[in-house]
């Protein structure tokens, strides 16, 4: 069993150069996260900033690898702020249990992971290889919601 080490997340943003925006609000009839036991699940992130999507389309001709991949640290960022303000603080997490990522693509577009290796490279390099590496899927989807580039959600394990 691994030991939980005292991880400053937020000061590993800064070390970063990055801060968390402002947490979203839910856009339908849903709640941002949900804990049940030690288990912190979150609703679809966005890449939103100022409450607007910054990165829309697909996948394929229009959006390069780069592009998906910041897309994908957005929304991880967004997930982030709601997990802060659900607790309070980000120190309350233990670990990335799950991520789950869906990418607008075009046909015929098949570098998924690649797109949400944004999210997962991100979380590594907060939390560490123990406690930032996960489980996790990268799905090909025609739509998302205002027509976002990545959805994606977050399963993360609390102390």
């Amino acid at each position: 069993m691994l030991e939980t080490k005292n991880i400053d997340i937020e000061s590993k943003l800064n070390e970063l150069g990055l801060t968390l925006p402002q947490a979203p609000k839910p856009v339908a009839s849903y709640i941002p996260t949900l804990v049940i036991s030690d288990l912190l699940f979150t609703s679809g992130n966005l890449p939103l900033k100022d409450g607007k999507v910054l990165y829309t389309g697909k996948m394929g001709p229009n959006n390069t690898i780069e592009t998906g991949y910041e897309a994908s640290r957005l929304a991880t960022l967004n997930s982030l702020s709601a997990v802060k303000e659900a607790l309070g603080s980000l120190s309350k997490i233990k670990r990335v249990v799950k991520v789950t990522g869906f990418v607008n693509s075009s046909s015929g577009f098949t570098d998924q992971p690649k797109v949400i290796n944004g999210a997962s490279d991100l979380l590594v390099s907060l939390f560490g290889d123990e406690f930032g590496k996960h489980v996790r899927s990268a799905i090909g989807v025609s739509e998302l919601p205002l027509n976002a580039l990545v959805e994606i959600e977050f399963i993360y394990q609390l102390k």
